[in-house]
């Protein structure tokens, strides 16, 4: 698979109520093809969230945005643009970061949580230095990551309730 530069063209999901931000890496192939973040459907995100929010699973892009904004949900990716391999986001290379002081001037985000390690870790080193909000690493929703079943990703997502509530 060849390296491509990708740039980031989906608009966050947020408002002013927004309590909480969700950042992935980067949209993977299948969410650009799609439209949509979290678009494999394979992808255990929205069906985790809804859960840990004792909602029914959001099917549509539509009530997806809702769901999360009724939730106090805002969603982005860490990155606005970078070099990749399909999804691997080990061979992310030239990241660009996404300017979060678009979602934190306008909604009083009490946590930040990002799904996966390398967002976790591109986050700490791109975005928190200028926001100076830790983020909460968990692990990723991915089919990738077929290490962390269900149950675990789900007592580790709920971690997110006690900023919804």
């Amino acid at each position: 698979m060849e390296t491509q530069h990708i740039i980031h063209n989906f608009e966050p999901i947020y408002n002013e109520h927004s309590k909480i931000l969700m950042l992935g890496t980067m949209p993977s192939p299948k969410s650009r093809e799609v439209g949509f973040y979290y678009g494999h459907p394979r992808n255990r995100f929205w069906k985790v969230v809804s859960d840990v929010c004792g909602e029914a699973y959001p099917e549509t892009r539509e009530d997806k945005i809702t769901f999360a904004l009724r939730n106090g949900i805002a969603v982005w990716d860490v990155l606005a643009g970078c070099d990749i391999k399909g999804a691997d986001d080990s061979s992310i290379r030239n990241p660009q970061p996404n300017d979060m002081s678009r979602i934190l001037e306008c909604a009083d985000i009490k946590a930040i949580f990002t799904t996966g390690m390398k967002a976790f870790q591109l986050y700490k080193k791109f975005c928190y230095p200028k926001t100076g909000i830790m983020a909460i690493g968990l692990p990723s929703t991915s089919p990738a990551n077929c290490r962390t079943s269900y149950e675990q990703l789900y007592e580790a997502y709920f971690e997110i309730r006690k900023y919804l509530e």
